[in-house]
């Protein structure tokens, strides 16, 4: 069988291949230059454009925003620390400054105290109980009645705050007789008597000082309290004013709340519990200073609560108003 062959000095059957071009015929891409660089249209070219002359950076806007945003806030975290601050030392806790010694040495001079706004909301006065009240009208009747202005009125309360007062009709003792009591002084062992039965006060009486060296002999009116202060030497208290309205008994509206705690100097600091002697069963059958008047005391308890209110409220409103923005984004 014959055949065709490279022995046979024919062709091949396939064609010459293809000519390599010359190196020097070959080319690269060339990388694109600055101008080609700008002329590409979009993200590198925005990216390395700068902001044209006199225009204003999306960032700088944001930036702005952000400090608007934050005064913002600030602003409102004190306003709403100021409002819960009124409402706490108008309905909750108040600090009152005691200036005289007529209820040492329960309370000394320069004592600072809480009253309490909202015990006698759950429960009733009780004999015993450290009470603040409102001596207008009681025993102060001469005093004319508070402004009725409202910014007057505002302006007291924002100085009952940093505990600047101006009224001298408040007034700070303990309550010996509930309405109906009959309260006397003294029997033979120079004790004071409610109802018959007698006081043991030296737990708190001030060391040294009787019982009382008035003799009286009371019985309470309906809806007021009788009330002595625990240096009865110096306590211008109930005793000396049975001549004016209601016979030294000052009337359970006029009472502002129970002080409960010593909160300054530290080492004064404790509870001002009801002493053992008002809890006797039989209770409940049928020289002088000026009273004992409490100044407003500085405190922060009222602002520090307000604050501790207003954070979580500022921070909520916070997150709604983000949330909202973002569903209109």
């Amino acid at each position: 069988m014959s055949g065709s062959g490279a022995g046979d000095g024919g062709s091949p059957p396939w064609g010459p291949a293809d000519p390599v071009p010359e190196l020097a015929e070959t080319r690269a891409i060339p990388s694109l230059g600055p101008d080609e660089r700008s002329s590409r249209p979009g993200q590198a070219a925005a990216a390395e454009a700068g902001p044209e002359p006199g225009g204003t950076s999306t960032a700088g806007g944001r930036r702005k925003r952000r400090g608007r945003s934050f005064w913002l806030e600030l602003l409102m975290l004190g306003a709403i620390a100021l409002v819960l601050a009124l409402l706490i030392k108008s309905f909750v806790v108040q600090a009152f400054f005691i200036p005289t010694g007529s209820m040492e040495n329960t309370l000394n001079i320069g004592d600072r105290v809480l009253i309490n706004k909202v015990v006698y909301h759950l429960r009733s006065i009780n004999r015993g109980d450290i009470v603040v009240f409102d001596g207008s009208g009681s025993w102060d009747f001469n005093t004319p009645p508070p402004s009725s202005n409202i910014f007057s009125k505002a302006v007291d309360e924002l100085e009952g705050i940093v505990g600047v007062s101006h009224d001298s009709s408040i007034y700070i003792k303990r309550v010996i007789g509930l309405p109906g009591d009959h309260v006397a002084c003294c029997n033979g062992k120079h004790q004071v008597t409610v109802n018959g039965a007698a006081l043991s006060e030296g737990s708190y009486l001030y060391p040294g000082s009787l019982p009382s060296a008035l003799k009286f002999s009371v019985t309470v009116p309906a809806g007021d309290l009788w009330v002595m202060g625990d240096n009865r030497a110096v306590s211008y208290d109930s005793r000396l004013h049975r001549g004016d309205p209601g016979g030294g008994a000052v009337p359970e509206s006029a009472v502002l709340g129970r002080a409960f705690v010593v909160i300054w100097p530290p080492s004064r600091w404790g509870f001002l519990n009801i002493p053992a002697t008002f809890e006797q069963p039989q209770l409940n059958a049928a020289a002088l200073e000026d009273g004992t008047p409490v100044k407003s005391a500085a405190s922060p308890l009222p602002l520090a609560l307000g604050f501790a209110g207003a954070i979580p409220l500022t921070w909520l409103q916070r997150r709604v108003r983000t949330r909202l923005r973002r569903r209109r984004h």
